[in-house]
């Protein structure tokens, strides 16, 4: 028996609305259409929606949630729209709402910072409560990102006086030698992405008088042996590449009025084989103290390009359906 065809039909404000529901080359629709089963027609200021009586209910509950957003001059992307779909399927759509109200901070260029899923909404919810707290997740699920955000509101608030980024220049090991200039110079180009979020944030030139004034600090993780961080927002990024040592290192600066985030990927460690990660170990040690969280980020919370979620859950199968094989490998070599 088949499923009952049903239609509907919306109306939309504008028509500069309707060309920002669209997107390009109509992409935004043509993929609500392929995700829902439904075919949806413009003319004029209107929409009409026809498939089956569920599909076309679905596909309107997107729709609606979607022009929220852009009434709220929110950007529409395709891993947005699939992340709204994917909410609607589940009766979640009215979170959809929730995602927008809440502002983290806004950027040198008047742009509002706010959690687009609901993993990233834990993961903020958890550095507002929390003296420390493990980002992990794969890549492009805005963990560092959102860190500096909150860095950046906590600071212009006063709550700290200081911001301090660092991550492990693990990737250069032996080779910083070989590298041109002085020691920064050799390790700016691992520090770059933690730049660059810092303009983006603040804009080049509060950020220069912020470095000038030595009120913000971006060092490789051997800098901060021998230190107590007081009244700071400190973020240890890529993480998954500490050793245990360095992991055990880093926790142990902080001081009063401090707070540290800890972001990272253990599906790309980069360390030396036989090398443990400060990391993954963390997550065994750690588990239960007051006052730390852990929150782990999924696909489902990449908010980079669409094709970028479906690379981390191959990588995901991948990985899951070779383990067993490399574990017996290891055995076999022990």
């Amino acid at each position: 028996m088949s499923s009952l065809m049903t239609e509907r039909i919306l109306d939309i404000d504008s028509i500069e609305v309707l060309m920002a529901l669209f997107g390009n080359f109509d992409q935004n629709i043509k993929f609500i259409e392929e995700e829902t089963g439904v075919q949806i027609i413009a003319r004029e200021t209107q929409i009409r929606i026809t498939g089956e009586e569920a599909n076309v209910n679905l596909a309107s509950n997107v729709i609606l949630k979607l022009l929220d957003m852009i009434r709220n001059r929110e950007t529409l992307d395709i891993s947005r729209i699939g992340y709204a779909i994917q909410l609607a399927r589940s009766g979640q759509e009215d979170v959809i709402n929730e995602l927008m109200a809440d502002v983290i901070c806004v950027s040198h260029r008047g742009k509002q910072i706010k959690c687009k899923t609901l993993g990233q909404k834990q993961y903020v919810n958890a550095i507002s409560k929390n003296d420390i707290v493990f980002g992990i997740g794969p890549a492009g699920t805005g963990k560092t990102y959102l860190a500096m955000a909150m860095a950046v509101t906590a600071f212009k608030s006063k709550q700290v006086s200081r911001i301090i980024l660092t991550r492990p220049a693990v990737e250069a090991g032996e080779k910083l030698g070989f590298l041109p200039g002085d020691l920064q110079n050799k390790v700016d180009p691992y520090l770059r992405p933690l730049y660059d979020a810092l303009y983006d944030l603040m804009g080049p030139e509060t950020y220069l008088k912020l470095i000038e004034r030595g009120a913000i600090e971006v060092a490789p993780l051997a800098y901060m042996r021998g230190r107590t961080l007081e009244d700071s927002f400190i973020i240890l990024d890529e993480a998954q590449n500490t050793t245990s040592e360095q992991m055990k290192m880093f926790l142990t600066r902080l001081g009063q009025g401090s707070r540290a985030i800890i972001t990272g990927d253990i599906t790309q460690i980069d360390l030396p084989k036989g090398k443990k990660s400060g990391l993954v170990e963390a997550t065994r040690v750690l588990q239960g103290i007051k006052g730390l969280e852990f929150v782990y980020l999924t696909h489902k919370d990449v908010v980079r390009h669409e094709l970028v979620m479906r690379i981390i859950e191959a990588y995901g199968r991948y990985e899951k359906k070779h383990k067993g094989e490399r574990d017996t490998e290891e055995e076999n070599e022990e």
